[in-house]
């Protein structure tokens, strides 16, 4: 009896939408989770060079929490390329002003660094609020589970 390798096609590739509340969530936590699903690894026809992934929907990322004393000392550093242009920016204050950036950075670093990994990240979509304009799609409720105790 010979096995064979089931590859899937583009076509037979099924893309749902899922939604993720991010409000008292752990920030490492939940994009392991998410990376999970942009990547498809929760499926059973997942392959590790096509993306078989789905789209996720976060809400509420200005009230994601993290551990410890990360929101003072995780710096987010940055170079523009010229001599001195090196710049660090704190946790806290990325939360402040862009708090959508830190679910995307978390994910995008669990995510393979290739262009496949940019066409996973493309399909994050991520709002500070509670609102947002993906209602169309009928996303489905995603449970996160956390193993956080209090």
């Amino acid at each position: 009896m010979a096995i064979k390798t089931y590859v899937p096609r583009a076509t037979e590739i099924e893309r749902r939408w899922f939604l993720v509340d991010a409000e008292g969530q752990t920030l490492g936590r939940i994009a392991t989770q998410i990376a999970t699903i942009l990547r498809g690894k929760h499926k059973p026809m997942y392959t590790p060079n096509l993306d078989t992934g789905d789209y996720v929907i976060v809400i509420n990322a200005e009230k994601v929490q993290v551990t410890g004393a990360k929101e003072v000392q995780k710096l987010y550093y940055r170079h523009s390329g010229y001599p001195g242009g090196f710049r660090s920016t704190a946790l806290r204050d990325l939360l402040d002003k862009h708090p959508e950036r830190v679910i995307e950075k978390a994910v995008k670093g669990m995510l393979p660094h290739t262009n496949l990994g940019a066409d996973q990240l493309k399909k994050l979509k991520v709002y500070a609020g509670a609102t947002h304009p993906h209602v169309a799609q009928k996303p489905t409720v995603l449970n996160v589970q956390t193993t956080r105790q209090a």
